[in-house]
């Protein structure tokens, strides 16, 4: 059966983020992953999640500067320098709160820029994952959809697993996130059984809402009935945007997975 975990940048968001790690445990989750959590204070995050018996899987690297338009630094040539402050930054609150993960974005890149931006990316995810290795950390690389993020690096699996084979680093995984990927590409069991060796982690959510997965043009019973029968050991993580209340939306937890 597969195993949720709850993701604190969406979900409970209307209270503020070290209170949303009691609110995933009083719904039953038992592990949780992050985006941003920086502003909170490692150590209290640390005993939070300590207090509550969650299992901290994975946070999100520093976008950089997201008024300018920034969304990750991992491909963006002529800024590795940012981009190692950023990967401290991430590693050190990562290795406080006990993340086993850190999500490194790869950032908006021009279509003139990409062949650059690929040497860049190759280079920062060999560092990356050779300083996450040291903390016994994956670094986790997340192909996104051009209508939610106009001219994103990483757009697809492939070139997702691609990158991964040219970096030649066994912590560097692939995060499939249904939502992305149905949108840009779709045929997710295929891409899901073609890649399994490489993935990290599982994200879901309704497409094309990005709301509950109880909508949409996503079969989620499908999709995690193929993920046990390959036997896939890892955590889904619950990464959508509640119609309301989160407590008030989770029926899908039982109606989708078959627990009781």
């Amino acid at each position: 059966m597969p195993r949720f975990s709850a993701n604190l940048g969406f979900l409970f968001s209307d209270r503020p983020e070290i209170e949303r790690v009691a609110a995933a445990a009083s719904c039953g989750f038992k592990a949780v992953e992050m985006h941003w959590p920086y502003h909170v204070p490692a150590l209290d995050m640390r005993e939070a999640l300590a207090a509550h018996k969650l299992t901290m899987l994975g946070l999100n690297m520093p976008v950089g500067n997201a008024p300018a338009g920034d969304f990750g630094l991992a491909a963006l040539p002529s800024r590795q320098n940012e981009f190692q402050n950023a990967l401290v930054q991430a590693l050190s609150y990562g290795s406080t709160i006990r993340a086993s993960a850190i999500h490194c974005l790869a950032g908006i890149v021009s279509p003139d820029d990409r062949a650059a931006a690929e040497r860049t990316f190759i280079a920062n995810l060999q560092m990356a994952a050779d300083r996450a290795g040291e903390a016994d950390m994956t670094i986790l690389i997340e192909p996104m959809n051009r209508r939610d993020r106009p001219g994103y690096f990483l757009q697809h699996v492939e070139q997702a697993a691609a990158n991964i084979g040219q970096a030649e680093r066994r912590n560097i995984r692939l995060m499939f996130d249904c939502y992305h990927v149905e949108i840009t590409q779709g045929d997710l069991i295929t891409r899901i059984k073609t890649h399994l060796d490489l993935i990290g982690h599982v994200q879901i959510a309704a497409v094309p809402s990005r709301a509950e997965p109880d909508e949409g043009e996503v079969n989620y019973r499908e999709i995690f009935q193929t993920l046990d029968s390959l036997g896939y050991q890892g955590w889904i993580g619950a990464e959508y945007k509640p119609r309301g209340r989160t407590e008030d939306g989770l029926g899908w937890l039982s109606e989708l997975s078959g627990r009781p």
